[in-house]
């Protein structure tokens, strides 16, 4: 039988050229490590001495963005480090950091009003010129360390750095950066309910899923908008982030507990397939997940013997509608398809 692909034995010549290739290749890339001042930065920065090649993307960071790269620096959180390279004419191309490098000479400048801080939440508001002479000073004082490619380094292998560094990683959702910012009682709380054998089982989720912390996200929407929808304005990662906060460390987990419980219950006895649409379904999409869980467990605050003889509107044109995706994170459309859910269960 002929040997596969798979089954294939590296001949010692097949390896020597590997190993040709690996030394080769590492042949162009010779790089030195420096630490730039912030202040030395945005100098050569504005006078040229430093620029973004054409195949950059474009400055694209939102005020969000911008404002929470410049608190990591007041903090004096450590910065990835940022890869540049040598030009035959003394200049130094910018193969990535250039949203980094872009947001530090716009604050200097005071084009950058900083906003939507979480911890330095005094410094919200301000521009450059309103931060203290002192830590004017500091912030310009810390260092930034800097790859820098010789210049021999072909341009091909410049592009090639710039697409691996933006390609090679998998960016962290809203859950995973919240989940591992935000530790305490309340976040160890939804991570044990989210474990939860009935919850597992009716809102079916993919393996992907369930790595990245999808069911953390699912039961802290659960409870956030239980408890406060109405609050509810139209930025979801903002308005879950606050939730957490205000709650991490005081919160009734008995109460809480108690309802997530009595929801999960209602739903296995009285929704044949659960969260999902489907009885073989392998998701369970969220706004069909936030209407139903939400809905029953606000049915069960007014009733809390609740009794159904059907959940044939699940099926309803209006369900449906109200549980696309297409404007979900709107403000009237949450309130509109969490108390369409509670008020069908009330009649019964």
């Amino acid at each position: 039988m002929p040997q596969t692909k798979k089954d294939h034995v590296i001949s010692s010549e097949e390896k020597q050229a590997a190993v040709l290739q690996i030394k080769e290749m590492q042949k162009q890339i010779d790089y030195d490590t420096k630490d730039f001042t912030i202040e030395l930065l945005i100098e050569k920065f504005k006078r040229k001495d430093f620029f973004i090649p054409t195949y950059q993307r474009k400055f694209i960071w939102q005020s969000e963005n911008k404002s929470l790269f410049l608190e990591s620096i007041f903090l004096g959180l450590p910065i990835p480090f940022m890869f540049f390279a040598d030009c035959d004419n003394g200049k130094q191309e910018v193969i990535d950091g250039a949203q980094r490098m872009q947001t530090l000479v716009e604050f200097y400048n005071n084009q950058l009003q900083l906003s939507g801080l979480k911890k330095l939440t005094n410094l919200n508001g301000f521009y450059f010129k309103d931060v203290p002479d002192a830590q004017q000073r500091k912030f310009l004082n810390k260092t930034l360390r800097i790859i820098v490619l010789e210049e021999d380094t072909p341009t091909t292998s410049r592009q090639d750095l710039f697409y691996r560094i933006n390609t090679s990683g998998i960016k962290a959702n809203p859950s995973e950066i919240r989940r591992g910012s935000y530790p305490g009682p309340f976040t160890n709380f939804i991570e044990k309910c989210a474990n939860d054998k009935n919850f597992i089982e009716l809102c079916p989720m993919s393996e992907n899923k369930v790595k990245r912390h999808e069911r953390f996200e699912f039961v802290l929407r659960f409870f956030a908008y239980l408890n406060c929808y109405k609050e509810f304005g139209h930025r979801v990662d903002e308005f879950l982030d606050e939730y957490l906060i205000n709650n991490l460390i005081d919160f009734d987990k008995d109460l809480f507990y108690k309802e997530f419980r009595n929801m999960l219950v209602f739903v296995k006895e009285n929704f044949p397939h659960g969260f999902a649409k489907t009885e073989k379904a392998r998701s369970t999409p969220r706004v069909r997940f936030e209407a139903i869980s939400v809905g029953v467990a606000l049915a069960l605050r007014e009733n809390p013997d609740l009794k159904i003889n059907n959940v044939n509107w699940l099926d309803s044109k209006a369900f449906e509608d109200y549980t696309t995706s297409d404007g979900s994170n709107n403000e009237g459309r949450l309130k509109l398809r969490i108390e369409y859910v509670k008020n069908q269960l009330l009649k019964g």
